[in-house]
């Protein structure tokens, strides 16, 4: 018995943040069935999610970008401004083209696609929870040339000029939300969101609504990319 408490005690523990119960479901699988590692938790918004990592204190936490309400990188964000200490991944259905960058910046440790296999999962938890970073080798590239360019070499995406609030808006624009259930989502209020909007459409140049709904369409991204 004692044998088992101390080989309980010697996995990591790993707290999963996602708003679909499936991917919850599959992950959780996932990492207990490892030998070192083991999950101690799981919630589907920021607010919940913060509330029980700081009571379990896990070893490191699995964020999805898009959750219920305001976004995993938000929730990154929190993590480190409460000092709470643990690493976080990244599991996203995002391309890490658009948001590696911007998870890193905000506190991650790592960050892979969720079509990744399994092992790669896992890889990136055990080097994470090893005090390393974890991308893939075309995203560390990329960073590393962005390092050594200079700002008139840079290459980036037209909507790397936007914030992170306004990159989560303008998502949820392209995916239909209209500016009242926007507000609802991000616990906002609507005008905050229309402000939001003006500043999309000025840094994108975007002349009308019609423009930037358009653009948001072209740009939101979908299930597998």
């Amino acid at each position: 018995m004692e044998e088992q408490n101390k080989s309980s005690k010697a996995k990591k523990r790993i707290f999963i943040v996602d708003d679909h119960p499936i991917v919850r479901q599959g992950l959780t699988q996932l990492i207990n069935q490892e030998p070192d590692l083991m999950t101690c938790g799981e919630a589907e918004d920021t607010p919940s999610a913060l509330r029980a990592i700081e009571r379990l204190g896990p070893d490191l936490v699995i964020v999805d970008v898009s959750l219920k309400g305001r976004s995993g990188i938000e929730l990154i964000k929190e993590i480190k401004l409460l000092g709470l200490g643990m690493p976080v991944v990244v599991l996203s259905m995002h391309r890490e083209s658009l948001y590696a960058e911007r998870a890193l910046r905000a506190g991650a440790k790592g960050y892979l696609m969720k079509q990744e296999a399994s092992e790669k999962v896992i890889e990136a938890i055990r080097k994470v929870v090893a005090g390393k970073i974890y991308l893939s080798e075309k995203m560390s590239d990329m960073l590393l040339d962005r390092a050594f360019s200079s700002p008139s070499e840079m290459k980036g995406e037209p909507i790397d000029v936007l914030s992170d609030r306004e990159l989560e808006i303008f998502y949820l624009i392209g995916y239909g939300f209209k500016t009242k259930k926007i507000a609802d989502k991000l616990n906002l209020s609507a005008k905050t969101v229309e402000t939001y909007r003006g500043r999309i459409k000025e840094k994108l140049k975007l002349k009308d609504s019609e423009e930037l709904l358009q653009s948001a369409i072209q740009w939101a991204p979908r299930e597998g990319e």
